[in-house]
């Protein structure tokens, strides 16, 4: 049921929208955890394919992070100025958007992914595997980037239980698929499986994906309250609207490739110490995506609030969520760094085996813990940009965060000073001080409670 966040109590209307968001995060990580742990069961090499494709996969997800950004923005402040048929028309608008763009871009990439993952590593076997992985999911990129897209039209008009049980099912799905795909046998019950090692992975999360679109977009086709989708509209197109989904997002879809870009630099240079330590910074990002849950869960929470109480024009309803968002999502990811500072050889055994792996993973868990705390706050101020769809700030927080920040912090340390990874680890809070600092003083001048992108 769609929900008016414009009215009630603000704690309340935060965890309506976060606590859902969170269980389906959740259980998305988890899987993606549990994908990790089995492509370890094979080998630390294949845990560096998946993580070198991520790395490249990541330079494209930027076309769906514009887009998508920029229909957090439209979507809920129509929702909020109770423009209801224009809302829907934006929701169709994106859906069909976000698979013309996919449909280019995976064409793009099947064509690079060969030569790209050739770059960042010269060993075979991280070669292979990155490739059984990632041609599947070149292949159905379209319909990744039109679930986010369901995902989002539900949340932005307050409809937040209905995807937590759609990404839940999907990916406890896969969980369940991944064993007897990847094995001749599936561990613990000795059931024949189709024993396609790495791509087995891939073709799980292939599956539970094509079944969370079909879920939801039957969701937006039969309607929940005032929203309600058509075929029709999925066939035509509004150039205003369109023109809009592109230049909104844009800042935010260039601070993405930014990102995506200096983590690529980044992994370059991680490759300098070997595979290994490809395969510490693919189960530690796994492993910090358990942090991201309950900062994407308020932050995704907070921008539905702000966008909605925006497009009413009750800013200080919208200014208070941002705080409380900040004050929450920092005690959730308190309790993730405990636990990481204290048993993080017993994380990084689960996923992996080899002593040297392991050795190298307890600094980067330790050190990663405490980043994702800085991020709770910068991550939630940055919750008050993307609602009201004033997405250059995050550009350039990224472009400070990363380029100015952290890449020549590595480059000093892996080029000239030629120290332990430990020391490359402590780029990471470098970036997020960074970000936090320039995120303050951007909110702090107000020009986002002006904003409007009706």
């Amino acid at each position: 049921m769609s929900k008016d966040l414009t009215q009630g109590s603000l704690t309340k209307n935060l965890f309506y929208m976060a606590l859902p968001t969170m269980g389906g995060f959740a259980l998305q990580t988890l899987y993606d955890i549990a994908d990790m742990f089995w492509i370890g069961r094979i080998s630390s090499k294949a845990i560096a394919g998946v993580t070198v494709f991520s790395t490249v996969f990541w330079l494209v997800e930027v076309l769906n992070e514009i887009i998508g950004m920029s229909s957090t923005s439209l979507i809920s402040q129509n929702y909020g100025a109770k423009d209801y048929e224009r809302t829907n028309r934006i929701i169709e608008q994106t859906i069909v958007f976000k698979i013309f763009v996919a449909i280019i871009a995976s064409a793009i990439m099947a064509v690079f992914l060969k030569p790209l993952m050739s770059f960042f590593s010269k060993d075979e076997e991280v070669i292979k595997a990155g490739l059984d992985y990632g041609y599947w999911r070149t292949f159905f990129m379209p319909v990744f980037f039109a679930t986010y897209s369901t995902y989002t039209a539900q949340r932005m008009t307050g409809e937040s239980r209905l995807p937590m049980m759609i990404m839940g099912t999907s990916a406890i799905l896969n969980v369940i698929l991944d064993p007897i795909f990847m094995f001749d046998r599936v561990p613990g019950l000795n059931l024949r499986g189709f024993n396609m090692g790495v791509s087995g992975a891939a073709v799980a999360t292939v599956i539970s994906t094509v079944v969370a679109f079909s879920w939801g977009f039957v969701s937006l086709m039969k309607g929940r309250g005032v929203i309600k989708i058509r075929l029709s509209g999925l066939f035509r197109l509004d150039r205003e609207i369109d023109l809009k989904l592109l230049t909104i997002g844009l800042p935010s879809g260039i601070e993405m490739l930014m990102r995506s870009l200096s983590s690529a630099v980044l992994t370059k240079m991680l490759s300098l110490y070997g595979s290994s330590t490809l395969a510490v910074i693919g189960v530690v990002s796994r492993l910090m995506g358990l942090a991201f849950v309950p900062l994407m869960g308020f932050s995704m929470g907070a921008s539905a609030i702000v966008g909605q109480n925006l497009g009413a024009n009750k800013v200080q309803r919208a200014e208070k969520t941002v705080f409380l968002a900040a004050l929450y999502g920092s005690l959730f990811v308190l309790v993730f760094v405990l636990v990481a500072n204290f048993y993080p050889e017993t994380i990084m055994n689960l996923f992996v085996h080899e002593k040297d792996v392991i050795r190298e993973g307890v600094s980067a868990v330790r050190i990663g813990s405490w980043t994702m705390l800085i991020a709770a706050f910068s991550i939630s101020l940055m919750s008050s940009f993307f609602g009201a769809g004033y997405t250059l700030p995050a550009m350039i927080s990224s472009i400070i965060g990363r380029w100015a920040a952290q890449l020549p912090y590595v480059i000093i340390v892996v080029v000239f000073l030629r120290l332990p990874t430990t020391y490359v680890w402590f780029s990471f809070i470098v970036a997020e001080i960074a970000e936090l600092l320039y995120a303050l003083v951007v909110f702090s001048r107000g020009r986002w409670k002006e904003y409007r992108v009706r």
